[in-house]
């Protein structure tokens, strides 16, 4: 029996599903494609399924296939599956828009109530603190990506507790990550990618106060 003839489990299903919410983040993958590729990850059986919704992304290594001789990615690997942590730059995978841009020095902004979410955000703040509320905001889009470049700042993001949110692509110096909530893969109608440089700051994603005892209450 060959390689793609072995039967897959859920954490290699979870794995992918990571590599695939990674792939819209860097505007490899369309939504509806993304959303195409998960339906067919979930299902897979056998590795051979599974590797049909990565073998075209660059940068991917497949269980029982080399290495790339040069991949396009700083690649790490993962068990059987592998995606290379890619080296962001200054260009975002999704244009940003000016009004999709928070720019704060020495202030604090906060965003909560029934805010406008655009598909792409641009965090900018020095000496600041910010703060983002999507418990009860507009979103045009299941993936939501956050760009972040900090300075001495702050980033609180407060998400529903169906909501998942991935920082791996963070780059902190002198500062902290701290995600409360599920990374992945994105099942429920909102999924954050945050990535981007966060210097001598706190990058913090977490439920609203009191939703841990509402599910313990209720038996969850």
């Amino acid at each position: 029996m060959g390689d793609r003839d072995l039967r897959v489990s859920d954490i290699e299903r979870e794995h992918v599903g990571r590599l695939l919410q990674r792939a819209v983040g860097l505007g490899m993958l369309s939504l509806g494609e993304f959303t195409e590729r998960m339906d067919t990850a979930l299902a897979a059986k056998t590795r051979g399924e599974l590797n049909t919704v990565l073998v075209d992304l660059p940068g991917i290594r497949l269980a029982g296939q080399p290495a790339p001789k040069a991949p396009q990615f700083v690649y790490t690997p993962r068990p059987q599956y592998g995606f290379a942590r890619p080296q962001y730059g200054s260009r975002l995978a999704h244009p940003v828009g000016a009004g999709n841009v928070i720019r704060s020095r020495m202030s604090g902004v906060k965003r909560t109530g029934n805010w406008q979410v655009p598909q792409t955000l641009l965090v900018n703040s020095f000496m600041s603190g910010v703060s983002l509320d999507f418990t009860q905001a507009a979103m045009a889009t299941q993936v939501v990506e956050i760009r972040i470049d900090d300075f001495f700042s702050s980033l609180e993001l407060i998400v529903p507790s169906e909501a998942t949110v991935d920082m791996n692509g963070l780059d902190l110096v002198g500062s902290s990550a701290n995600n409360k909530v599920r990374t992945g893969p994105p099942m429920g109608p909102l999924h954050i990618i945050v990535h981007g440089s966060v210097r001598f700051g706190s990058v913090t994603a977490k439920h609203p106060f009191g939703t841990h005892w509402k599910r313990f209450l209720n038996g969850a």
